[in-house]
């Protein structure tokens, strides 16, 4: 009987192909129709260790990982132990192991899963040029029924530059793996998929999120390399060049960041990406952003912490140095993607305000959306683009008020060389022409100037996503958001009427808006990834929550599980 959800983890040490050919999977589960989810799990080693590919498909969207794993198989067992926790098993789930790499570990035997032994190095070591990465990849595709066509496209698409030998060695493999596994009847065989005429992306996070920035027009990127954002640096660099902008790479986050505030004030649309500890570094200068009213917006692809943490795991509790972290009264913009599809129209959004409003943006990202790899429908094409409101009628004569008080708060901007518009830019608290001022009255003017442009603005529908109906509400962001929904879904199915809120929009909070989406709410689960509730803090501070109100908020480097949700509703409904 087929099954509308699998999920496989391919395991073995640093150099054993687990991540190319958990990729391949992918790859050629999305060759014939599939969806598909692939995150991995690794230490903080630079080279070797242990490595998981981390691998859902469904002939339906994939949001977020299945609550156990259904097959694990393993090249071998090198330091398994170590994100053994990862890898949640139950008495139906099939590990498929190599006997000559020894036992099984405890850990994972203790889950009562059935235990199939596979000679994948022998069989690899039958074939010139093998590879057990193939011969498992071959085993894997079998189990769950992946038509070998996909794979065969896969392989002559990676590999054939390589030469024919590589390609011939790789599907020999393949075959080998198959074969062995062929009769096994283990139930794990997918659901055909549904015929579909739409573009289909195979995507990372970190990808759509440069993606996003390029097609709201930003020409800049100065970024130092860091965990786990460089992979929008690696996707920028040569794309930013293809359209006429460029990436650099700088010594620093400090420099990255001024490199940055200094291009937008020369008129140039620009972003940066980094984690936890490189936003540490940028705050005095993204208030130098607020105060001079220079938009800029940086990415921070969360991950464990604090301090170095941990670099290669991911969590959301970057949330409250997003919001709070800058020194005096800094408003300025924080927004979250709620999927990897997600990113790119975030990121996009976030550069249209950061432009139109003149002001800092944070968008927060995380590991388990940067790093990882999803099959989707191609996102709807969005208008938001970087535009200023840039001053006319320069040459009247008047001397140019760059801090003009304004009824929105926004001021018309002039770039450098425009004749008329020479004004003062400085981090100094200021008067309407920009001369530093510490007088009382000029430092109320623009503290609710700044703030009130940013309260005041309509966001739209697109500073959340809402959907279902009921008195009862999950209420969450970010990466929680996939395990919210697939939850939501479940008990939908099964009769009970259970919304979602998703806020995109983090700051400023819009309380009217939230209190709408809410309403006829009596009973809300606050749901995140963090050890101190950051999220369900932050609302509070500005939202009185409807009716009863619970939280579920993990820490990394577990991930939420929709299983995980789905309990924490049970629990109020």
């Amino acid at each position: 009987m087929a099954v509308d959800s699998v999920t496989i983890a391919l395991v073995g040490s640093g150099g054993a192909g687990v991540m190319t050919a958990g990729q391949m999977l992918l790859d050629a589960a999305a060759q014939v129709g599939w969806y598909g989810l692939m995150s991995r799990s690794s230490g903080p080693q630079i080279r070797g260790g242990e490595a998981a590919a981390l691998v859902r498909l469904s002939p339906k969207p994939v949001e977020g990982p299945g609550d156990r794993f259904d097959l694990i198989i393993a090249f071998d067992w090198q330091n398994v132990e170590r994100f053994a926790a990862e890898l949640p098993m139950t008495a139906e789930s099939v590990i498929v192991t190599d006997p000559s790499q020894g036992d099984v570990p405890a850990v994972l035997a203790a889950s009562g899963a059935r235990i199939i032994e596979l000679p994948i190095k022998e069989l690899a070591g039958k074939i010139p040029g093998g590879r057990v990465n193939m011969v498992g990849l071959g085993a894997v595709a079998s189990i769950v029924g992946l038509p070998r066509a996909g794979v065969d496209a896969v392989i002559d698409k990676a590999l054939g530059k390589k030469g024919e030998g590589a390609v011939k060695a790789s599907a020999a493999g393949i075959d080998a793996g198959a074969k062995e596994v062929a009769g096994w009847g283990l139930g794990l065989e997918l659901t055909a998929p549904e015929a579909r005429t739409g573009i289909r992306w195979n995507i990372s996070g970190n990808e759509a999120a440069g993606f996003g920035a390029l097609k709201a027009g930003v020409k800049f990127c100065a970024a130092y390399p860091i965990t786990p954002a460089t992979e929008i640096l690696e996707w920028l660099a040569p794309n930013l060049a293809r359209t006429g902008g460029l990436l650099v790479q700088a010594e620093d986050e400090l420099a990255s960041i001024n490199m940055i505030v200094g291009a937008s004030f020369g008129g140039v649309p620009s972003i940066t990406a980094t984690a936890g500890p490189g936003l540490s570094l940028m705050t005095e200068a993204l208030g130098l952003a607020v105060a001079s009213e220079t938009p800029v917006v940086v990415v921070d692809v969360m991950r464990g912490g604090p301090s170095t943490g941990i670099p290669t795991k991911s969590e959301q509790s970057d949330l409250n140095i997003a919001v709070n972290g800058l020194h005096g009264d800094a408003p300025h913009l924080v927004v979250a993607p709620t999927s990897i599809a997600d990113c790119l129209f975030t990121t996009q959004w976030a550069v249209h305000l950061a432009e139109a409003l003149q002001t800092a943006c944070i968008v927060l990202s995380d590991q388990s959306m940067g790093q990882s790899r999803a099959v989707v429908d191609k996102p709807a094409d969005q208008p938001f683009k970087a535009q200023r409101l840039l001053a006319d009628g320069l040459d009247s004569g008047e001397l140019f008020k760059r801090y003009a008080v304004t009824g929105s708060g926004v001021s018309p901007t002039a770039i450098p060389g425009m004749p008329g518009g020479e004004h003062t830019a400085d981090g100094l608290e200021h008067s309407e022409r920009g001369l530093p001022s510490s007088q009382s009255s000029d430092h109320h003017k623009q503290l609710d100037k700044r703030l009130r442009k940013l309260v005041g603005h309509d966001y739209g529908i697109h500073w959340a996503d809402i959907e279902g109906d009921g008195d009862v509400a999950v209420l969450t962001w970010g990466s929680a958001t996939g395990p919210a929904r697939e939850a939501v879904a479940r008990l939908t199915a099964a009769g009970h009427k259970v919304r979602l809120v998703s806020l995109r929009l983090l700051s400023p909070v819009k309380p009217e808006l939230v209190a709408e989406a809410l309403k006829g709410v009596s009973r809300v689960l606050v749901v995140e990834q963090t050890h101190g509730a950051q999220f369900h803090k932050h609302i509070r501070a500005h939202v009185d929550l409807p009716g009863t109100v619970s939280v579920l908020s993990q820490p990394g480097p577990l991930p939420i599980r929709a299983r995980d949700v789905q309990q924490a509703l049970a629990s109020i409904l």
